[in-house]
């Protein structure tokens, strides 16, 4: 489904001597590749652009050196971007109407306190390996989902105009945006920039040589769209940063802690984040195992940093954090060899805003925009959705429905969707048998061949099916097409068995149909991808991307 994973020596846990030179340069790259996203997430939530550093800064600084995953990089991510814009929008609203004493940025610092006490706890009860067991069909649709809102969305914000919170509104609105990026100057000033950005994401790698591929492409495609605003002296809007970092802080007060708490909205946020958040950087973190060869992800461990890191960033106000695979990739890429590289990148961010916040001033919201709509993009991954549809329609239907839920309804609903369904397309391959049946009647043999799965949902029909074996009859069951038997059946093939046995006739059971398919489960998978669950490619989200 995905391509063969990039496969360097192995990493250690623990930074040594020997060691420091490749992580320091790692962590430099990973600086580079964060910078652009870490503003440009928080931008895209319509929060301010220090919200978004901030927590690049604590998922470097204090999340590196807990980690389960010693190369695996955390940050602001674009898979929750959805989750944190819808919320924002609804408290904005509440807090405008007067229904809520707090602004939308306390409120999301309360969800995101709470999301982190529930990952520790779930660290506490041993549950991180149960995230790997999402359906990859699910993971590929929600993060398709959130790619297409991305995309959608930012294409507005590229031209400096501001999208609509309705995705089919921002559909509809497309033609209009081209035509005022063609016509009105402010709009076409920003489409130059911002094209200008999307070019060098989408070639620079074809067009630099290899020894330049280390740059990163998003660091490149900021820098040109800066350059060229600042050559032609383009007047467009650009970011806002604030010089002193504490001055952007939204605490979490005692008294707003209890006030929140008390609001099932806020609940129901603060667990969808939790459950997502946790679901993408767990997946994240399989992928990071399978590009090198150190050591593997001890996922407990990684939940409960998550959980201190998202603590922290609900008490400062900040976004939420995830393990994000385009840092992660790009820190194993770079040779990293431990945990401090992933540690250095966090302390980078935080001096360049300390001692640079003038450069990013200049910085156009159109780059920024043209840096997620091309992350949407590549968010929606239809190579793997094709390689489902080629390995399992049923998979790829749910990729497909689970991928409109999240784009025509919201985030949470649409992986519920996705969850849903695949439960119930479990539960119908657990329960579904098919019987076959060849009579010959001169040898007086009779043919049952099962197909499915026959457990105690099935009995009915396997039982119907020997009823009617005539006595004294020879029955051969044959389990090629068979995915699982439980004992309720197995007994009542030994019921018959016994039963034809007595009237002069016998049961055969298909023992190297079934030896035959022990023997196919054991031979490992041929695609180059074996036991991937995560796109490794996929984007900034997932964690998402």
């Amino acid at each position: 489904m995905h391509s063969d994973p990039i496969v360097l020596p192995p990493a250690d846990n623990n930074p040594t001597k020997s060691t420091f030179k490749a992580d320091l340069l790692a962590s430099l790259v990973v600086f580079m590749v964060a910078l652009p996203l870490c503003i440009a997430i928080a931008r895209a939530c319509e929060l301010p652009a220090e919200v978004g550093i901030i927590t690049g800064i604590i998922g470097g600084l204090i999340v590196g050196p807990l980690a389960g995953s010693p190369l695996q990089v955390s940050g602001p991510a674009a898979g929750l971007i959805v989750l944190v814009l819808d919320f924002i929008n609804a408290r904005t609203d509440l807090f405008k109407e007067g229904a809520s004493p707090y602004s939308a940025v306390a409120a999301l610092g309360v969800v995101i306190l709470i999301a982190g006490l529930l990952q520790l706890a779930m660290a506490a009860m041993r549950l991180g390996p149960w995230f790997r067991a999402v359906s990859p069909a699910v993971v590929l649709g929600m993060l398709g989902g959130i790619g297409v809102v991305i995309f959608v969305k930012q294409l507005h914000v590229l031209i400096d105009d501001l999208p609509d919170s309705s995705v089919m509104k921002n559909f509809a609105a497309i033609p209009n945006a081209i035509k005022k990026a063609l016509t009105e100057e402010g709009s076409r000033n920003a489409a130059l920039a911002g094209l200008c950005s999307l070019f060098f994401l989408v070639f620079w790698k074809k067009i630099s040589p290899k020894s330049f591929h280390i740059i990163p492409a998003a660091l490149i495609a900021v820098l040109a769209g800066t350059l060229m605003a600042e050559a032609f002296g383009l007047s467009i809007r650009r970011i806002k940063i604030e010089p002193n970092l504490l001055n952007a802080i939204t605490w979490v007060t005692p008294q707003s802690f209890i006030d929140l708490i008390q609001d099932a909205a806020v609940w129901k946020m603060a667990i969808a984040t939790a459950l997502i958040a946790s679901a993408e950087t767990l997946l994240c973190a399989t992928a990071v195992d399978q590009m090198h060869r150190g050591p593997r992800t001890n996922y407990n461990r990684e939940l409960a940093a998550q959980g201190v890191g998202n603590t922290l960033c609900g008490i400062l106000g900040a976004l939420p954090m995830t393990g994000v695979i385009v840092r992660s990739s790009a820190n194993v890429t770079a040779g990293a060899k431990t945990r401090l590289s992933a540690t250095l990148h966090g302390l980078w961010l935080l001096l360049f805003v300390a001692l640079l916040p003038f450069i990013l001033e200049r910085i156009p919201s159109a780059c920024l925009a043209a840096v997620l709509v091309f992350t949407g993009y590549k968010l929606v991954n239809w190579k793997a959705g094709i390689g489902l549809w080629k390995e399992n329609r049923g998979e790829a239907l749910i990729f497909v429905i689970t991928l409109l839920g999240v784009v025509f309804t919201d985030l949470l609903t649409g992986v519920l969707v996705g969850v849903a369904l695949t439960v119930a397309k479990l539960v119908y391959t657990m329960s579904h048998l098919a019987v076959h049946r060849d009579t010959d009647e001169s040898s007086r043999e009779v043919t049952l061949v099962l197909e499915g799965a026959a457990t105690f949902f099935s009995l009915p029909k396997l039982a119907k099916a020997i009823e009617k074996i005539p006595p004294g009859w020879t029955v051969h069951v044959l389990l090629d097409e068979l995915l699982f038997i439980d004992h309720s059946c197995l007994q009542l093939l030994t019921d018959c068995e016994k039963q034809l046995e007595s009237t002069g006739g016998k049961l055969v059971i298909d023992q190297d149909g079934l030896r035959s398919r022990l023997d196919r489960a054991k031979t490992p998978p041929t695609n180059g991808n074996s036991g991937q669950r995560f796109p490794a490619k996929a984007g900034d989200g997932a964690g998402a991307a």
